[in-house]
Parts: structure tokens; sequence; C-alpha cells
């Protein structure tokens, strides 16, 4: 096998590729934040929405959700229109601060049932993970064939440091959502989701203090490796994978060896009704509003995991560790076992992490606002702020989502929506989605549609809900209905001009 730089590069465009491309999980179906026909679909953004819907129930029976963002990898060739058999990979050359981000999520069976007016509940069942990597600054160019081609680049005269961390986990969940109190003027919602987890899969690296030293010897010069603080971990059961076993055991042995994990939402959302509604309650005015202010935190908690067998924490170098001792030492290595046994001669000390660690979920504060405009049109805001380092923990995820602000056409059966995102990564997406009825069709970025190397920053998302037939939205939703008797308006909130019977 090749020396270990050689082994290193080769390894790290797959790595990134499968941070890129590997379903983590989340819960951003950007378009239908804030809609008052989200129903299931909107507890994962805040547990109390699901109280403010013109439905007596909704079940999702299916819904995918993925989104990624890198600025190290470029996909060539390739948007979601085109035959990804012809697609080329590349990673971008160049001496800059690197990162890799993924999450996805599917929903399997949401449910969402009204109680009465003020009162609802949710469950279900969900995959969620997330994986993200970033690095310091590091100098890369694809010709690089060993050790000393890495330092050449001047990459020794700096302090090297990065991490990784994934996560997944299967959840099922129950949503307890009531009005607080209500009167002519506003109203206000408040839920709970409680989540009881399985974690199916985690990995963590961080490497701290990277150092080496040039040093000269006569004409030609060599580079020292003088510290690091290098710790890296995955989740034991990987370790139940053998070959000889078919792949139905091995899938049993896997998940069998899983661990618990419990986490939670809160959410309240404050409704500011309609200047005309009276204080006589109205069923065709209900659900209707000017302003729904709504303010979350989600994901509560963590998912525990056992150390897999390889799992080390290695911290400084024996004397003389220099490049060439580094190539040739790992220039065979076939296995993460055996590159272990040769790490114990090139290590300072080598620990081997025993019991459980856990990986905290992307913790986050949410604020969402939604405005009634006129007609079907309504415009949204979305606000997300990182809370998961208050946790202390190195092993924590985040999420990308930073503002949003989504205009929208919408009625019960039809949809057309805009979000624009601008994400922690500091990118701007401009993205889109439609509403047919059941089915909720949008991508995070149009540039993953029309552009043939964008895809590594985006994403998409879909789903299948169904709700009650026309009768019971005719029932709710006052929009679509004649004025009230002595009304002087002519038309509906939807602006159509209305030809109703006289009273």
């Amino acid at each position: 096998m090749e020396n270990p730089f050689k082994w290193c590069t080769r390894l790290l465009p797959v790595t990134v590729l499968l941070l890129v491309y590997t379903y983590g999980h989340s819960q951003n179906y950007y378009a239908i934040l804030g809609s008052n026909y989200a129903g299931s679909l909107g507890i994962g953004n805040n547990p109390a929405s699901i109280v403010n819907t013109p439905y007596k129930w909704d079940i999702d029976i299916f819904s995918i959700q993925e989104k990624n963002a890198t600025n190290s990898v470029i996909i060539r060739n390739y948007s979601y229109l085109s035959n990804p058999r012809n697609s080329e990979y590349s990673i971008e050359e160049g001496d800059f601060r690197r990162y890799a981000y993924t999450d996805f999520n599917v929903n399997l069976l949401n449910a969402r049932i009204a109680l009465n007016r003020k009162q609802a509940i949710g469950f279900g069942v969900n995959l969620r993970g997330y994986a993200h990597a970033s690095t310091g600054r590091v100098n890369y160019i694809d010709t690089l064939g060993s050790t000393r081609d890495f330092f050449d680049l001047g990459n020794y005269a700096r302090t090297l440091y990065g991490d990784m961390v994934h996560s997944s986990w299967a959840e099922f969940f129950v949503t307890w959502a009531q009005t607080i109190w209500d009167r002519s003027d506003a109203r206000l919602n408040a839920g709970i989701t409680a989540k009881v987890s399985r974690g199916i899969s985690a990995a963590y690296v961080n490497v701290l203090n990277g150092k080496a030293a040039q040093t000269i010897h006569g004409n030609s010069f060599a580079y020292t490796l003088e510290d690091a603080f290098v710790e890296y971990a995955y989740s034991n059961n990987y370790d139940t994978w053998q070959d000889e076993k078919n792949t139905r055991q091995n899938l049993k042995d896997f998940l069998r060896n899983t661990r618990a994990g419990v986490s939670f939402d809160l959410g309240a959302e404050y409704i500011i009704k309609p200047g005309q509604v009276s204080a006589v309650f109205d069923e065709d005015t209900y659900y209707d509003y000017d302003w729904k202010i709504g303010l979350s935190i989600l994901d509560i908690g963590f998912n525990q995991f056992r150390y897999g067998r390889n799992s080390r924490i290695l911290s400084g170098f024996q004397d003389n560790i220099t490049d060439t001792v580094i190539d040739v030492r790992f220039a065979d290595v076939s296995s993460f076992d055996e590159f272990n046994e040769r790490v114990q001669g090139v290590a300072g000390t080598v620990q081997q992490p025993g019991g459980k660690f856990h990986v905290v979920n992307p913790t986050r504060l949410v604020l969402n606002v939604d405005h009634f405009i006129t007609g079907a049109w309504y415009i949204n805001g979305n606000a997300s702020l990182n809370l998961s380092s208050l946790s202390g923990s190195q092993h924590r995820l985040t999420e990308l989502n930073l503002l949003t602000v989504t205009p929208r056409w919408e009625t019960r059966r039809l949809g057309f929506y805009m979000p624009v995102h601008f994400n922690t990564k500091e990118k701007l997406w401009i993205g889109g989605a439609v509403k047919l009825g059941p089915l909720l069709l949008g991508v995070h970025n149009w540039a993953t549609v029309f552009s043939k190397n964008k895809t590594q920053n985006g994403g998409a998302y879909l789903a299948l809900v169904i709700r009650p037939g026309n009768s019971a939205d005719e029932r709710t939703d006052k929009r679509y209905r004649c004025p009230k008797v002595g009304s002087k308006h002519k038309k509906n909130r939807l602006g159509q001009r209305l030809n109703c019977p006289p009273r």
C-alpha cells in the first residue's frame, strides 16, 4: 500500500463525500414553516403549531429532507436534472479553512389529531442524524504524494487542528399542545414534544495543537513532528459487523447494540387575530390571523453510544519522528487494527477509551414570524440560534440554519413558495417548493437544479401528507366563504369577488 499521506489524501475525498451525501437528519421543510397547513410537518419546528390548523387531523405518510454544504468538494457534470453517472468530483485547492456538513430526516407515519379547537396531539417515528467536519487553514493541491509534500506547502509553519462529529438515531415522539388563553384580539398556544431514541451510529475525530518543525541536515531537510493531541472514536455496534455473517444477522446485531437517548422540544405561538374579528366567537374566523409569532427550543438532549474497540486517544510524539518515518511506518497499512498497532511506535502516549460517550443533539432556539398579507399571500421569517455549545461537550451537533425568509402563495390544495436562506456558513441560497394536494416538493437551492457544479451545496425535500376531505376544509377555512350578514365586504380574504345569495 502507498505511504500514509497518499492513503490520507485518498481517504479525505471519500470522507468528505460521505459527509456530503451520507444521510443525516433534520427537520427543515422550509417552505411550510409557520403555515396553518403545515400540520404534522410543523411539529419539528414548533410543537405548539399543531393547535392552530383548520384540519381535524393529518398524517405524514412519508417525508424526507436532506441538505449539505461544503467549501472543499466540487461535484462537476451533475445536477438534479442530469445523469449521476457522468458526475466527477475534485477537492478544492488552496489555503483556507475547510468544512463539510450534511443532515437529513425521514418521517414515518407522523400524525396530528385535534382533540378540539384548543388541544391537539401528535406522534410518530423519525430517523435523524447529522455529520459535520471543519479544519483550520490547510493548504492542499491534488498532486500531494507524501507527508513531506504536505508540509512543503507551508503547513509545517502553522498549528494544525480540525474536528468531525457524526450522530444518527431513530426516535419515537409524542407531542401535546393546547391553548393557554384566548382573547378577542390574540391567542397563546404552547406545546411540548418528548422523544425517546436509539443511537444508531456515531463517530468523532478531534485534532489539536498539531505542530512540526523543519530541520536542516546538510544539503537536505526533514520535518520532525513535535506535538499533537488526537482522539478518534466510533460506536461499538460497528464492531459487530463480520464478513462471515449474513446481512440480516449483521443488521440484527448492529441494532441490538444501540443505546437509548432522550430529548424534548418546547414551543409557544402568539397569534394576533385579524383586526375585524369581533369578540363574539365565529367558527369561520377562528384560525385566521394577521401575525403569528412562534418561539421554540428544539432537540434538548443527547444520544449515547459505547466506544468501539479501535477508538484511541493519542498525545504527543516519540523522539525523532520525521516525515520519512511516518511514510515508511504506515506504508502498507490495510486495516484499522493494524493502523492502531503502528501508532504505538509513533505516539507519545496511547489510551483506549472505554464505557459510554454522548453526542449532544443540535439544540437551538428558533424564532418564527408569519404574516398574512392579502388574499392567499403570506411571508414568513425564521431565525435559528445554535445552543448546543452551552452543554460544554466537545461532541455536539449544530444546525446549518441561520436566517430564512419565505414569501408564499398558499391555499388548502395548492402552494408556491420561495425560501431565501442565509446559513451559518455565510452562504445565500434561493430555494423553491410547490404543494400539489397531498404532495410537497422542494429544493433548498435552485443552483442544484440548473447548475452542474453546485450539487454539493443545497438539498431537497419531499412529503406526502393526507388530510380530511372537502367538507372539513370548507367548514373551517373562512377565506373561501361569503361574509356574514350585514358585512360591507364584497370580496373574501383570498381577494375573490363574491357571488353570494341574498340574506
